[in-house]
């Protein structure tokens, strides 16, 4: 399958930097969005550092299969899956290690959400509340779950979505890359078909933009990059409370001429 990108990261209009970063590197079949958390500017460098060290090792990989992995494989899951979560694993690391290092970044981490493409196959990775969804056909589904308090409510049945929403605890965030020495990383693993889009986003975008709004935008844009763009404006009309990053990807079989317009048949 051939893919085809758009992606875009704002500041919005409430923060004076923005702390994300992102990577579309389709020669790995790798795309990421880290979204920075820590005084001063460390959220930036955490989620600068993330993005470095996970295509980096993932680079590496894909020129030495001996390359020693980071932390155990799962055995449920493809060598390409175990890749990704040692990845994130080595960020952790050296996050960690950095925020370590220096007091003026002592306590940054990140949030990443990351996609690697191999084939037919999608694997997934993540660690905070950045989400990747699916779109496929006329829906769209999350294929990851926020590691936040509220969502962790909402799952338990203490809130609902709607009083998640409203929390003035939405922002805490349960899990994160480089806070702790060690850390859990979320995976899966699924096939894709010709014609799925892929979305990784910030959570800036999904606290002001439903996801039947984020449908209906890249149905409607006229590339990937145009569709990335439009949710980007869509978030900062929301209110753009935060920094806000996407990252689009679109599979189709055969050129590329016309791909935006094959997705939607």
């Amino acid at each position: 399958m051939e893919t085809r990108f758009g992606a875009k990261s704002d500041v919005g209009l409430k923060r004076g930097h923005n702390e994300d970063s992102f990577c579309a590197a389709p020669d790995l079949g790798l795309y990421l969005v880290c979204d920075g958390m820590g005084g001063r500017n460390a959220g930036e460098v955490a989620s600068r550092l993330a993005v470095e060290v996970i295509q980096q090792h993932v680079r590496d990989a894909g020129l030495n299969a001996t390359l020693p992995m980071v932390g155990p494989s799962d055995a449920g899951f493809s060598p390409q899956t175990n890749r990704l979560a040692s990845a994130l694993r080595l960020a952790n690391q050296v996050v960690h290690g950095a925020a370590r290092s220096r007091s003026d970044q002592a306590g940054m981490g990140t949030t990443v959400v990351s996609a690697l493409i191999s084939g037919q196959t999608l694997s997934v990775a993540h660690i905070g509340d950045s989400r990747l969804y699916l779109i496929r056909g006329g829906g769209i589904q999350p294929l990851t779950e926020d590691h936040s308090l509220v969502a962790e409510q909402v799952r338990r049945g203490l809130l609902t979505e709607e009083e998640a929403e409203r929390s003035p605890q939405k922002n805490i965030v349960t899990r994160a890359l480089g806070i702790e020495e060690t850390v859990e990383v979320a995976l899966d693993e699924l096939p894709l078909e010709v014609n799925d889009v892929l979305l990784l986003c910030s959570d800036g975008l999904t606290r002001g933009v439903k996801p039947d709004e984020i449908l209906h935008a890249v149905r409607n844009g006229a590339t990937p990059q145009a569709a990335a763009e439009r949710l980007v404006a869509l978030a900062n009309a929301a209110g753009g409370e935060d920094n806000t990053t996407v990252v689009l990807i679109a599979l189709c079989e055969g050129g590329l001429r016309g791909l935006w317009r094959r997705v939607w048949g």
